[in-house]
């Protein structure tokens, strides 16, 4: 299974976060143990995960599996659970008996939440008890179902946000420049994004280089092809290169390979 390309989201459950945490928390997803066996057939299967530069959080509640990321291959047991920045292309080679649970964070929002800069995960599978305590994530395990799994943990990430300072100038702005630039359709350049906030490239660079861990202009790319992706596979006929930025079919079809590291074809053509 491929990301955008398969419907990976067909194996999970969703809840989306409260009000408090919807600025830096993507979705909370825990894996339907039926879903998934009915998908993997009772066979091992693989999911095909592009970069996104979005922390998230696994924890692990069925067997174990495998993760190839850009850095390296790693055995993740039972008992193990890590937090991943998915600064590359990373695939989990898992079995029909895979349960994993989920906090998805919009790039930027563990520092905003937590106080845990993700450009020092750059390159990394680390621990989770770096970045949550041992007994929290031991209740999580232990809880019996997904509600109270989002329920334990959406509390704490509450908690810690309300004594967090209430402004952070960095990451607002990438968070603001974020919002600006998937609003004016993704058409603006690193120059015309700093303009709209009356500072320099440089400085936005610097800024985003701080909360990201690259470049603005680094990652809109990976924005604009995922959301140039998403909806060129869903309408092949009247998708637009250009309303997603890109010159020509030509632009978007290079783009695209240089994003999934695959031409096109090897996907919709099958």
């Amino acid at each position: 299974m491929t990301e955008i390309f398969d419907n990976i989201r067909g194996i999970y459950d969703f809840s989306p976060p409260c009000e408090e945490l919807q600025p830096f928390v993507e979705f909370f997803s825990e894996s339907s143990s039926e879903r998934t066996a009915a998908i993997a057939a009772k066979k091992d299967f693989t999911v095909e995960m592009f970069p996104s530069w979005t922390p998230t959080f696994w924890i692990n509640l069925g067997a174990p599996y495998m993760l190839t990321t850009g850095h390296g291959s790693y055995h993740i047991p039972p008992d193990s659970d890590i937090l991943v920045l998915r600064d590359s292309t990373m695939t989990r080679y898992n079995s029909p008996a895979d349960h994993l649970f989920s906090v998805k964070f919009f790039p930027g929002g563990l520092e905003a939440v937590l106080g845990i800069s993700q450009t020092k995960f750059v390159g990394a599978i680390v621990r989770l008890d770096q970045a949550l305590p041992a007994r929290l994530i031991a209740q999580i395990k232990t809880a019996t179902e997904f509600g109270q799994r989002k329920t334990l943990i959406e509390d704490f990430l509450v908690k810690s946000l309300s004594r967090r300072p209430k402004k952070d100038h960095y990451t607002q702005l990438v968070h603001d420049t974020i919002g600006f630039y998937e609003q004016a359709a993704m058409h603006l350049n690193t120059t015309e994004l700093a303009s709209h906030h009356f500072i320099h490239s440089r400085t936005i660079n610097r800024y985003f280089h701080h909360v990201i861990g690259l470049s603005p202009k680094k990652y809109f790319s990976i924005v604009r092809a995922r959301a140039a992706l998403a909806g060129f596979l869903a309408n092949r006929q009247q998708f637009s290169p250009e309303a997603f930025g890109y010159y020509d079919k030509s632009h978007f079809y290079k783009a695209a390979h240089q994003f999934t590291g695959r031409r096109l074809s090897d996907f919709y053509l099958r």
